[in-house]
């Protein structure tokens, strides 16, 4: 999936769309989100700790962390800078 086809499906499915960064080595503790959130890693990684599973998301790589979704996020020497969703939780 390119960004623009990404920004496309969140447009049609209601979210809002959003541009961000998080700097190199930065540790965000477990949380949730009162909202719905899909992520588009544009440049650099970001590794998603859902608990049970880690996953690490590179340029080109999307993921859904609907509302209430216990996650951390970390990135490495790179950082990240991403395009997002957000909306109202369903």
């Amino acid at each position: 999936m390119t960004r623009g086809e990404f920004e496309s499906e969140l447009r049609r499915d209601g979210y809002q769309v959003e541009e961000g960064e998080i700097k190199p080595h930065t540790h965000r503790e477990l949380h949730v989100h009162e909202f719905d959130a899909r992520v588009f890693v544009v440049d650099g990684s970001i590794t998603m700790d859902f608990g049970t599973e880690k996953v690490t998301y590179r340029p080109g790589d999307a993921c859904n962390v609907p509302a209430g979704t216990r996650h951390a996020e970390h990135t490495e020497a790179d950082g990240v800078r991403y395009v997002f969703g957000r909306r109202p939780a369903a």
